[in-house]
């Protein structure tokens, strides 16, 4: 646990434990056990039962709870590549702020590290949470330009081959950008909460920052519509393009076959068996219908150049 003393100025960590009315304390849990978690809460910060429990099972949707003397919110973060999302049960009081995730991350060690060397970050509880939702909010950016390598990278292979095996791949992100859309879109509700009420614990002249996080959020929900149609318009390029090489190879298969046809039909005259057909007993008549093949051929190819179908 943090404490920050405002007698001193000075920033301390101590045993969890109810901050006395000259300080100011971040306590946060990873994985806690439900009696710790019962313990600090319930005995110690004397929180809701509902709040206990919330925190206990976190399994919430991004909401905000408010109470007689505390607030309940529940926050996402995201971990890796993959758009996993943990969830951050946030209680805030008038001069303590409790986190509480069920595994590590690493937001909380910068956390600390900004509220041990900055002086100030922690005056109020206010100040403190805004260091979390703004460090939650920019990894939300830095995965949207994960996102858009991707979405560039599955639209240069369906380029380079139409015939590449993407459709799982872009189902899959298409679904967990779905999940992660829902998720975010609930939690710019509920900073705008924070942003247009007279929200307790937070001072007046700290709802710009607030407002600085809901248009850094607002832009993440935009560029996941964005790329949630992208994904969608690369399947259709894919078939586009699929249609296009295969209307080609038909176009090809067909000229040939047409150029071919007559000339079947020559040989195949030729080639019957009967006694009396003229031309068989021309000196020259194996070279007059090797004439009239080319003839036909170069007439065929000239007239396909002519209708610009090759």
């Amino acid at each position: 646990m943090l404490v920050y003393n405002h007698a001193t100025g000075q920033v301390t960590e101590q045993e969890a434990r109810f901050p006395d009315d000259n300080e100011n304390v971040w306590l946060h849990m990873t994985a806690p056990e439900a009696k710790q978690v019962e313990q600090v809460l319930k005995h110690q910060f004397h929180c809701h039962p509902l709040v206990v429990e919330d925190c206990i099972k976190l399994k919430q949707r991004p909401k905000v709870d408010r109470y007689k003397d505390h607030v309940f919110m529940t926050f996402f973060a995201v971990v890796d590549k993959q758009l996993t999302t943990v969830e951050i049960a946030i209680v805030i009081g008038k001069n303590f702020v409790i986190t509480i995730c069920k595994e590590p991350l690493p937001l909380f060690d910068e956390l600390k590290t900004h509220l041990l060397q900055v002086e100030g970050s922690m005056e109020h509880s206010g100040r403190i949470l805004y260091y979390l939702l703004d460090r939650c909010v920019d990894d939300y950016t830095d995965i949207i330009n994960q996102i858009e390598d991707r979405v560039d990278r599955l639209e240069q292979m369906i380029y380079r081959n139409p015939y590449v095996h993407v459709a799982r791949e872009i189902f899959k992100s298409k679904r967990k950008m779905h999940h992660l859309r829902r998720i975010i879109a609930e939690e710019k509700t509920m900073l705008g909460t924070l942003t247009h009420q007279n929200f307790p614990y937070i001072r007046q002249e700290a709802d710009v920052y607030f407002i600085d996080i809901y248009d850094h959020i607002s832009r993440v929900v935009d560029s996941l519509d964005v790329f949630r149609e992208s994904l969608t318009g690369l399947l259709e390029l894919q078939m586009s393009i699929k249609s296009d090489r295969m209307n080609e190879i038909m176009k090809t298969l067909t000229i040939i076959s047409s150029i071919f046809l007559p000339l079947t039909f020559i040989v195949g005259l030729y080639g019957m068996n009967f006694k009396d057909i003229p031309e068989l007993n021309w000196n020259f008549g194996y070279i007059y219908v090797w004439i009239v093949m080319i003839v036909v051929t170069i007439s065929m190819w000239a007239i396909f150049k002519w209708k610009k179908w090759i």
